[in-house]
């Protein structure tokens, strides 16, 4: 259709439906369709009657995907009423379709917009979406590609693979390397109790369900389980961590040598090893108990530590940071790694998990690759309202890593990298893979060691950001910790 019949049939609707019928608008490239999009759309989408989507054509900054392809995408959205490729000036096309509403992402607000001059000349309103984090796109997303079943009933996502031109033989070379890696993790150890329960009813004194434990498990989580993934797939693995003197952490330290993590632990008498109980039933979390101290370790304990990665660092090829924020990575310490790791020209990445408004990823600095989720790149820039790639963005600024996989649980994983020229970011983003998940514990620490080792081997962090997306389905489709085998991770890929 030509400009002139978009804007006949924009007329024909205002007639139709009269003078309160709200046309909304929103523009851009969308060469990929993330979830950040997807929010944008449904946000103006429940601000108007009638959504219209302009999609650039293929002579717009920026654009890397065929336009045909990008209007398929999004003409393919359930609430998107109408999309047509931008063939002249956008503020021509606004000034011809004169819609009462053009919605724009929150951080377009406090920046210059071309549409403002000419809305204001009709009366017509820019509105800016509030980045929230509410509505939940997996529906959308998993329609994208078609579910491929397997041992753990993971998807594919044939699409991304095609995009960046890989395939199988490229993750066989890439896993072929992990045998070859030297990794050190550290970080806080967490032991993860689950107590199957059996529900016996509601109390008669109070509104209670009352259960009884028909089965306890313990597995090793934390920083403990980085470790064990990265043995597990094959690498050389070194663990440094602080607990303390009781039951779980010598129970732990019989773990890793069952799981061939060689493991240096400090003690500290001042804290218990973390212990969190999880009660279940019927496959739901009915209650967590937590039993731990969050104080940061004394000196003495910091320099032992940085003494151990001292020793070993010219032998190192990766260095992970799985932080859990209670205790056992004060930012001296941090610093200290970081400055030697940059010396010894050491791959470092680093997650840091928060938990009620606790941590701060941005404190590691100058990594390869930062593995938050979404709440915790929003708290790390003070910002609940951008957009998810500026979130992404304004991080990379604070702390200047080369790559970000920002997950969002069932929405998937933003993928951000700086493009080879450094002159822009690039994103991407790839489904959740685990459509029926059975226990979401440990999917951010799977993907962060599996993602980080595949960089290490030589992968791009297109190729990392699908390997690791690969191992977090795998972990979240069973319940509790165990560690991730290379075998695993070559069946799901297809690599026989």
């Amino acid at each position: 259709m030509t400009p002139k019949e978009h804007t006949a049939h924009i007329k024909a609707l205002r007639s139709e439906n009269g003078p309160d019928f709200k046309i909304g608008m929103v523009s851009g490239n969308f060469n990929v369709v993330h979830p950040g999009h997807l929010r944008l759309l449904k946000f103006a989408a429940d601000c108007c009657d009638y959504l219209v989507v302009v999609v650039n054509d293929d002579r717009h900054p920026g654009v890397l995907v065929p336009a045909q392809l990008r209007l398929e995408n999004i003409v393919a959205i359930s609430f998107v009423d109408y999309a047509f490729l931008l063939e002249e000036d956008l503020t021509a096309t606004i000034d011809a379709l004169r819609p009462d509403l053009v919605i724009k992402g929150k951080e377009h607000q406090n920046v210059p917009n071309p549409e403002s001059d000419i809305l204001s000349q009709y009366g017509g309103k820019l509105l800016f979406s509030s980045g929230d984090a509410i509505f939940s796109s997996i529906d959308l997303i998993q329609a994208e590609s078609d579910p491929k079943k397997s041992l753990h009933n993971l998807k594919a996502s044939p699409n991304f693979l095609q995009r960046h031109q890989i395939s199988t033989e490229n993750f066989s070379a890439i896993l072929n390397k992990f045998c070859d890696l030297n990794v050190l993790v550290v970080g806080d150890l967490i032991v993860d109790e689950y107590i199957t329960c059996d529900v016996l009813g509601l109390s008669r004194e109070d509104p209670t369900v009352v259960v009884t434990p028909v089965l306890e498990q313990k597995f090793i989580g934390g920083a403990g389980i980085v470790a064990s993934h990265a043995h597990g797939l094959g690498a050389n693995t070194t663990y440094i961590t602080v607990c303390g003197d009781d039951r779980e952490a010598k129970d732990s330290l019989e773990k890793f040598k069952e799981y061939g993590v060689q493991a240096f632990i400090g003690r500290d008498g001042s804290r218990p090893t973390t212990l969190k109980q999880r009660y279940r039933s019927s496959g739901k979390t009915l209650l967590r108990v937590s039993k731990l101290k969050q104080h940061a370790i004394d000196q003495t304990l910091q320099d032992e530590i940085f003494e151990t990665f001292q020793e070993r660092v010219n032998s190192l090829d990766l260095l992970v940071f799985s932080d859990f924020n209670y205790g056992v990575l004060p930012q001296s310490l941090v610093d200290r790694m970081i400055a030697l790791g940059k010396e010894k020209n050491l791959l470092m990445v680093a997650d840091s998990q928060s938990s009620s408004q606790i941590g701060d990823i941005s404190r590691f600095h100058d990594m390869l690759l930062l593995k938050p989720t979404e709440i915790e790149a929003r708290l790390a820039i003070q910002d609940h309202d951008v957009g998810l790639v500026g979130a992404a963005e304004k991080l990379a600024n604070k702390c200047n890593p080369s790559h970000i996989l920002l997950t969002m649980g069932a929405e998937g994983t933003l993928i951000q990298t700086l493009h080879p020229d450094k002159s822009e970011w690039m994103t991407d983003r790839l489904p959740a893979f685990c459509d029926a998940p059975k226990d979401p514990a440990g999917a951010g620490d799977a993907m962060l060691v599996t993602a980080s080792m595949a960089l290490a081997a030589g992968a791009s962090i297109w190729e990392a950001a699908y390997i690791g997306s690969v191992a977090s389905g795998c972990q979240v489709a069973t319940v509790g910790n165990r560690p991730l085998s290379v075998d695993t991770i070559r069946h799901e890929l297809g690599i026989w």
